[in-house]
């Protein structure tokens, strides 16, 4: 028997040998397309609800986006711990430029919009000492609302809420997180499934030159498609913490990298989400906006009203009291408005200040293997069986391919 196989073999060496070849072949092509599959496309493309597809991480993006948050906040960093590292004195210094120049627009615009026959019959040097006397005025009142929010920032900030909003809305940006993170283990399936694949399509020849049958090659093309897929997950997570076998140590290659994986992460959060600009943004836009404006309402106005003085009366009585609410209302309303743009060059001190990458790093580096997984698992775990069920079809597909090509041949 064993010399007839080996004549079967020498005789049809050529095919045999493409089996490890071929299975290694789709067991690349099967994990390729099933990390392709994760993230792309961003959109659906198809006929809703069965014909189509949409990348696994974009199509959950909120999600994925509240996983995210669940491993930052609260436990490695909160609120108050982004907010108490900033100085009010030295914020409202960094946007003091910005600010006069903003109030100088808006003092001009808002009485040329209200009042524009009074201001216009103002002589010019006093219109510049009214803008003056506030623009005096507005870096303190800055610092001021800085304190306010520092005093009362659980109520008036929801970092959770800025996250998942960020993420949301940028389908783009948590595919980069997911991508970067955990680069090394996606470039391991790929790499995983050409050799796993060779060597299952090994012993795929060694069976099909004792055994033929019509159902063995697509049988072990579904395995190759669904084993290749399986076992690099399991590689990549399995064993969580190190264990020895003789000379040798097994770990998840992403437990592996911890330390390397809690930088690029961190750096992401820091950079793409957890900014300066974001911050301010969610404060001044977020579930709590409602609060903010009304703090930032009640400096602008007392500024206002301050630098009436003893005017305050005769201006009432010039404008109106009802104009002269309103105008204060208004400037309120057009300064949140402005703010984002108008407080952007606080963003290098707010980043250096808070430091957010090295603290995220430090605290990521140290987590329990249970809840470092929790950071990328999430990516592999949510519709895992369709992406392995694609990988088995597609596997299958290729063993019928083979079947034909050697019954053809045969």
């Amino acid at each position: 028997m064993l010399e007839a196989v080996w004549l079967e073999f020498t005789a049809h060496w050529v095919l045999y040998l493409s089996m490890p070849i071929t299975s290694g072949v789709v067991g690349f092509i099967t994990n390729v397309v099933a990390i392709k599959m994760m993230f792309s496309p961003l959109e659906f493309v198809g006929k809703r609800p069965i014909f189509g597809w949409q990348g696994i991480i974009p199509s959950k993006a909120g999600k994925m986006a509240s996983i995210a948050v669940d491993t930052i906040v609260p436990r490695l960093i909160t609120e108050r711990e982004v907010f108490d590292r900033l100085d009010p004195v030295r914020v409202a210094q960094e946007i003091e430029g910005p600010i006069v120049a903003l109030v100088n627009h808006m003092v001009e615009e808002i009485m040329s919009e209200f009042e524009p026959g009074i201001w216009e019959t103002l002589p010019r040097a006093a219109r510049d000492l009214i803008i003056h006397r506030i623009q005096a005025d507005a870096p303190d009142a800055v610092a001021e609302v800085m304190k306010d929010l520092r005093n009362d920032i659980e109520n008036v900030f929801d970092l959770k809420d800025m996250v998942i909003t960020t993420l949301v809305r940028d389908k783009t940006l948590i595919n980069r997180i997911f991508q970067e993170t955990g680069s090394e283990e996606f470039k391991f399936i790929g790499v995983s499934g050409l050799y796993f694949g060779a060597l299952f399509g090994f012993f795929q020849m060694v069976g099909w030159m004792f055994y033929k049958a019509d159902w063995q090659l697509p049988l072990f093309g579904l395995l190759v498609g669904y084993c290749t897929n399986v076992v690099a997950l399991k590689m990549i997570f399995q064993p969580q913490s190190p264990m020895r076998f003789g000379p040798w140590k097994l770990q998840g290659i992403f437990h592996k990298r911890q330390k390397e994986v809690s930088r690029d992460y961190a750096r992401l959060i820091a950079d793409e989400i957890v900014t300066p600009s974001n911050i301010i943004e969610s404060v001044l836009k977020g579930p709590y906006s409602d609060r903010v404006f009304m703090m930032i309402a009640r400096h602008v106005k007392r500024v206002i009203d301050d630098q009436s003085g003893m005017a305050r009366p005769f201006v009432a009585w010039t404008v109106g009291t009802r104009q002269y609410v309103k105008i204060k209302e208004v400037a309120v309303v057009r300064l949140v408005e402005r703010l984002p743009e108008t407080v952007k060059s606080v963003d290098v001190y707010a980043k250096g200040a808070m430091d957010l990458a090295n603290t995220l790093a430090a605290q990521l580096e140290v987590l329990p293997p249970p809840d470092f997984e929790d950071m990328l698992r999430p990516a592999f775990k949510e519709d895992e069986w369709i992406l392995i069920l694609v990988g088995a079809a597609l596997g299958c597909c290729v063993g019928i391919g083979q079947l034909i090509l050697f019954t053809y041949l045969g």
